[in-house]
């Protein structure tokens, strides 16, 4: 156990996100530290904590789906579709006291960094007048593959120390490498807390897909050379497991382990059922954004 007076930093690999997402989740409880959290309720035991670095060495690969997450297949499609910006509308006028829409969605911190939506009549700051950090980010990759410059942030200090929820995404890092006639992309996402067990499997996995569909894609199709994965890092300076929520995840993680093969706790996200369930997904997330947006109407 590390000592009182500091948090433990973690370090984890492997091949596919499934992999590493699983040894990251073992790697905190045996390591992590106990401590109190601000959303402690009476009864519950303390968090388990730690700074946590994830390297993905092959984020496109499978088993890329765990088991182990609070969710399902049409759950990982809906979260990446709020990251491609399908509920970027839900954000909320932010001197409004009675919207209790989202403060953000990382699409739009992202695309239109440094807005948010006013009540009444808005001199500064209106959404659509800031910066797309995606398309700069493509600009700085088309250009100087090597660049060491091409990162979106998502932080607006002016608001985000005051809002009741702030972002936990701060910023993604993007660096090219040559490969065997393309590149290959080198990707570092930071969050500053990340739920372990909550949000985590679900955020890598979202960006994963976010990765493919925004960069590897646009940036193939402008340099005229293929544009595979490289690896993932990914570094939360708190990742946590909550003590609420350490009974369910005994009993559906850790009791688990060696009561069954790994191949058992994962899906293969190319195989023929999830692909059909993932493309079936995306009819229905559409309709339940519709159906949001008809009962929420401004």
């Amino acid at each position: 156990m590390p000592a009182m007076k500091d948090i433990p930093v973690l370090f984890v690999e492997g091949d596919s996100l499934a992999e590493s997402y699983e040894k990251a989740l073992i790697a905190l409880y045996d390591r992590g530290i106990r401590m109190k959290t601000q959303y402690d309720k009476p009864g519950h035991p303390e968090s388990i904590d730690a700074t946590m670095n994830i390297t993905i060495r092959e984020p496109w690969s499978d088993p890329m789906i765990h088991k182990a997450f609070p969710g399902g297949i049409e759950d990982l499609r809906e979260y990446t579709m709020e990251l491609l910006g399908y509920k970027d509308h839900w954000v909320k006028n932010m001197d409004d006291p009675d919207d209790t829409r989202w403060e953000y969605t990382y699409h739009q911190r992202l695309a239109d960094w440094g807005t948010w939506k006013r009540r009444g009549p808005q001199t500064a700051g209106a959404p659509g007048t800031g910066v797309d950090q995606i398309a700069k980010v493509l600009d700085k990759l088309a250009g100087q593959p090597f660049t060491r410059q091409a990162q979106m942030i998502t932080w607006m200090p002016f608001m985000d120390f005051d809002v009741y929820d702030p972002p936990c995404l701060q910023s993604i890092w993007y660096r090219l490498l040559e490969d065997d006639g393309g590149y290959s992309l080198n990707c570092n996402v930071r969050f500053r807390s990340n739920d372990a067990w909550g949000a985590n499997f679900m955020n890598m996995f979202g960006f994963v897909q976010f990765n493919k569909t925004l960069i590897v894609d646009p940036l193939t199709e402008r340099l005229g050379k293929p544009v595979s994965f490289g690896r993932m890092n990914w570094h939360a300076d708190s990742y946590h497991l909550y003590g609420k929520d350490q009974a369910d995840f005994r009993s559906r993680f850790l009791d688990r382990l060696n009561a069954t093969d790994f191949g058992e706790r994962v899906y293969r996200f190319f195989d023929g059922m999830v692909c059909e369930i993932w493309e079936e997904s995306e009819k229905t997330v559409i309709e339940k954004i519709k159906r949001y947006d008809d009962e929420h109407r401004e």
